[in-house]
């Protein structure tokens, strides 16, 4: 994966987990959206239901959470200091577990289409969706 080989080129540990995208999803979840009640997490269409694909990321689309958006999500990511975070998909269980991530920036997830990084105490995420440019990028901090 191109991710992987460009993140390891900055001298970042990559450690690939293939089952792990369930749990961190509901890890992020009870973490960024559980204020919410489960019918408020149905309206914004946080799962998937009746055909429709679901996203976490509309927690920050919808407005249930404060975040920052676009150029200033990218921003506040790039700032943030980094040492071991999570990246996972939406809709896929792969993981990696990143170390000595110091050197990550928005920059390195522009190809990337529904991909969340979290810190490992998930204090705070940055997310590119595949409507980046119309939504988000976003970053919130717990």
């Amino acid at each position: 994966m191109e991710l992987v080989l460009s993140l390891r080129s900055k001298k970042v540990k990559v450690i690939e987990i293939s089952k792990w995208g369930t749990y961190l999803r509901k890890q992020w979840e009870d973490n960024f959206a559980s204020h919410l009640s489960e019918k408020e997490k149905k309206s914004i269409f946080l799962y998937d239901q009746n055909g429709c694909c679901g996203f976490l990321w509309h927690l920050f689309s919808y407005e249930k959470r404060d975040c920052f958006k676009e150029e200033q999500a990218d921003i506040q990511f790039n700032k943030e200091p980094k040492q071991s975070c999570y990246i996972f998909y939406q809709h896929s269980d792969e993981v990696f577990i990143v170390e000595n991530a110091l050197s990550l920036t928005a920059d390195d997830f522009i190809n990337e289409q529904d991909v969340y990084i979290v810190d490992k105490g998930f204090k705070w995420t940055y997310v590119r969706t595949h409507e980046t440019g119309w939504c988000g990028p976003y970053f919130s901090r717990k």
